[in-house]
């Protein structure tokens, strides 16, 4: 019987199965659910179906059938198989999973562990980035960042220096979106300077793990990273300023329906 591992988000429902020896990847915005389900009963019936993500319960009250995992359980475990594929397997790091929010995972001795979550991710962006700008999808916001610039809205550590020496980078953020008591700003700077606020706060968190545990290797993974260069950009900056890997999973918004599909063996 064919295998379909579903990761139903917050935003977006992520769709992974097995065909002739290999995985097929697809997803659908939460609101063509109704799509997502006819799909599945025309191309995969029968099926085994497993679930996981936080809409889970509410989807599977229309796939009777289907089986639902803890999402925690399986993200690593998608991870390190999309590692895998992906020719970047490490045997440690630390896994950030920016979906609606954010995830924190370390995985060290072939085991794998949430350690903390936070409310900053991809529903942060979103919902900010409307307010701020008036746009309402990620893929326009996250176009917008990458056409603004995050120095006009931002107070940086050199504006505050100014010609004195800085005792710190002075490219680094003095205060978010400081600059904005005297200017107005556009709605791509705007876009940026929200995006490099939480980069900027995901990687404080990130770390203060990969020190406390002994790491070296950041992952990042989930479908708020994955659709957003700019994001990735950022990311990538404060990891290789510190001395952090960075490594993104070219599929990394599928980590949980892959662990979802996977779990199918266990």
């Amino acid at each position: 019987m064919a295998r379909v591992g579903i990761d139903a988000g917050g935003t977006l429902i992520k769709v992974v199965y097995e065909e002739k020896g290999y995985l097929h990847y697809k997803y659908y915005p939460i609101s063509k659910e109704k799509e997502l389900l006819q799909w599945l009963q025309i191309f995969h019936s029968p099926a085994q179906f497993i679930l996981t993500g936080g809409r889970a319960e509410a989807l599977k009250q229309k796939m009777a059938e289907a089986k639902i995992v803890d999402e925690f359980s399986v993200i690593c475990a998608g991870a390190n198989y999309l590692l895998k594929e992906e020719g970047k397997q490490r045997s440690e790091y630390l896994l950030m999973n920016v979906g609606t929010g954010t995830s924190f995972f370390i995985h060290k001795n072939e085991k794998s562990e949430r350690v903390l979550g936070t409310g900053l991710g991809g529903g942060t962006f979103i919902g900010l980035g409307k307010l701020l700008t008036g746009k309402s999808t990620f893929a326009q916001l996250a176009d917008l960042a990458g056409d603004g610039s995050k120095e006009e809205i931002d107070v940086l550590v050199k504006d505050i220096y100014e010609s004195s020496s800085s005792p710190i980078d002075g490219n680094l953020t003095a205060s978010n979106f400081g600059k904005a008591i005297f200017v107005q700003g556009g709605a791509s700077d705007k876009a940026a300077a929200l995006t490099n606020m939480i980069a900027e706060n995901l990687m404080l968190l990130a770390m203060l793990l990969i020190e406390k545990h002994s790491l070296s290797t950041i992952v990042f993974s989930g479908s708020g990273v994955s659709r957003h260069d700019y994001f990735q950009t950022r990311l990538a900056e404060f990891s290789n300023m510190f001395g952090y890997e960075a490594i993104f999973l070219e599929r990394g918004k599928y980590s949980g329906a892959v662990g979802a599909l996977l779990s199918a063996n266990r």
